[in-house]
């Protein structure tokens, strides 16, 4: 007859098997990868909606990235001349992941963005909502010392969860946060 220790033992071991096995596991995690053109050209608006005006972009300059299911983080630079957002705003981002840059956590829709140089080797970027101009918040981006390419936008897919995004010769780091 086995003894009372070993009881024990065999309940707990089986109970952490049962445990480990039911939820824990939420399937095969989305693996990140860049967009490819046509996906981006379904995406990306000719015309970004930003305010009250449609701003066109240059889809030459249009970078992003998808999990394959359907979700998207995606930008592209804006001819912003003669516009309300001159100088203010320079990209227009779309995120269908909720995002963390920074301290701010992005939630799935439309924002712009716009920088300012802070020295030799950083920039403030400066996010707001491209429906109402609203302040998001800002995140420092810092020069790229592991390459010297110069990119008007690079959003390069998540490994582990987090990733970059170059804007000229700088970078910020984003999360995923769901």
């Amino acid at each position: 007859m086995p003894s009372a220790t070993n009881l024990i033992c065999a309940a707990l071991f089986s109970a952490s098997i049962v445990s480990n096995a039911a939820g824990v596991h939420s399937g095969p995690r989305a693996r990140w990868r860049a967009a490819t053109e046509p996906e981006l050209r379904k995406l990306i608006p000719a015309r970004a909606p930003v305010i009250k005006e449609n701003i066109e972009t240059e889809f030459r300059t249009a970078s992003g990235v998808t999990d394959g299911r359907g979700k998207f983080v995606a930008g592209v630079v804006m001819i912003t001349a003669g516009y309300s957002a001159e100088g203010k705003y320079s990209h227009f981002f779309i995120t269908q992941a909720a995002l963390k840059i920074g301290s701010m956590l992005l939630q799935p829709g439309e924002y712009v963005f716009g920088y300012q140089r802070i020295n030799n080797d950083s920039i403030r970027v400066s996010f707001y909502r491209a429906s109402s101009g609203e302040a998001v918040g800002t995140v420092d981006a810092h020069v790229n010392r592991k390459g010297s390419m110069v990119r008007s936008l690079l959003i390069s897919p998540p490994i582990d969860g987090r990733a970059t995004i170059q804007v000229g010769r700088f970078l910020f780091e984003y999360k995923l946060a769901d």
